[in-house]
């Protein structure tokens, strides 16, 4: 590979602000995996964490898994994260560099880098991170999006030299909202090697109330696109020995009205909040559960798809998912956001014990394939290599 690459990431958020759910955790993985390969890898990103601030130096970079994190402090207004420090930062810093990957749109950090980007001439990419879905943008402001897009995030877009999306339909997504985009470049989420042969923890304590019962399992930030209201609609159509699980956490504020659904429906005792998971409790959710459930509206990749597969569970997706098109291969069932197709996929894996256990290896065998982030990480660095052949005086010596 010669001399290693110096290679930026722009992100508005990152661990520890887990509340930001998968994007960050996914930076962060191919981030490390390319400083793991021989590259200096730095994210300039702030320290936003919800209505608080994370507890973070702000005044020199963070070494994290070899990855230099540099924080900068928000300003207002906060739920755009502008920081002036984050953006002198790239103006002073982009031209010593090879390549940056800007990850969001509709937000300000990848609006003021990919500037400095193109003042620099550096190449640089943009990875919506499943925020450009047309139903989406309808959904949650649309106006205000679209407002947005004209004004700021298209010179951003028609500059990058490829728009990262994390699967083909997100590519598909994206070019029905930007009609004249950069040549789209699939680069999946990928998983820690070692999540594939972690052995499976004993129930952790948070599934005391189901006892030994089985459980289906939705695991990850509670949304409105998640479509959970469907999920609870199933619970009556599954066979009444099943329990369902929900673990993540609610910045949205969905649990109430989800109870009231299931109160409703007189399936309350069977459906169970676990909160935010991390760590053991997390594998041991999955390791344990009958099937991982997402009804997702809308969902670019789903890496929590993936980490069900590498515990050795299969999968309920829905067609919107990213991942369904690798769920067809054998390692689960894509089904319609119904939820009687919700409930009789999950009655079907249940009953056929034997072919949940089969979708679930054949799932771990795909993963490790093709998902682990060094794969994924050798595959990120043709990508960039490829850009850097493109693009005129920026060879690397």
């Amino acid at each position: 590979d010669g001399k290693g690459m110096r290679i930026l990431h722009v992100v508005p958020s990152y661990l520890p602000a887990w509340r930001y759910g998968g994007p960050i955790r996914s930076v962060h993985g191919l981030a490390a995996a390319q400083a793991a390969l021989g590259h200096q890898v730095e994210v300039f990103t702030t320290d936003a964490d919800g209505a608080k601030r994370l507890a973070v130096p702000t005044d020199r970079p963070v070494d994290r898994d070899g990855v230099a994190v540099h924080y900068f402090r928000g300003a207002f207004p906060r739920r755009l994260y502008r920081s002036p420090g984050l953006a002198r930062a790239c103006r002073e810093r982009l031209r010593e560099l090879d390549v940056a990957h800007l990850h969001s749109v509709f937000l300000l950090p990848t609006r003021v880098a990919a500037r400095a980007a193109r003042r620099a001439g550096v190449p640089y990419l943009v990875a919506p991170r499943g925020m450009l879905v047309p139903e989406l943008i309808r959904g949650r402001g649309r106006w205000r999006k679209r407002f947005w897009l004209h004004l700021f995030d298209r010179r951003t877009l028609s500059g990058a030299a490829a728009i990262h999306v994390t699967s083909r339909i997100e590519g598909t997504d994206a070019a029905r909202v930007v009609l004249s985009l950069p040549p789209r470049v699939v680069l999946p989420n990928g998983i820690a090697a070692e999540e594939l042969t972690r052995p499976t923890p004993a129930r952790p304590p948070c599934l005391a109330p189901l006892g030994e019962a089985p459980y289906a399992l939705f695991l990850g930030r509670l949304s409105w696109k998640k479509r959970l209201d469907r999920l609870v609609a199933a619970i009556p159509l599954a066979p009444p020995e099943l329990h369902w699980v929900v673990a993540g956490n609610d910045d949205e504020g969905l649990i109430p009205r989800l109870e009231a659904q299931a109160w409703g429906l007189g399936v309350a005792a069977r459906l169970h909040f676990t909160g935010e998971v991390h760590g053991e409790e997390k594998a041991a959710l999955l390791g344990n559960a009958l099937a991982l459930v997402l009804p997702s509206r809308s969902e670019n990749f789903g890496i929590v798809v993936l980490e069900s597969l590498a515990a050795g569970r299969p999968v309920v997706v829905t067609p919107g998912v990213g991942l369904a098109p690798e769920v067809r291969e054998g390692c689960g069932l894509v089904v319609e956001p119904e939820p009687a197709a919700l409930a009789a996929a999950v009655a079907r894996l249940h009953a056929e014990p034997a072919a949940a256990t089969w979708m679930g290896t054949t799932g771990r065998a795909l993963v490790a394939e093709r998902f682990t982030w060094e794969a994924v990480a050798r595959q990120s660095l043709t990508i960039y290599e490829e850009i850097l052949a493109r693009a005129p005086g920026r060879e690397r010596e």
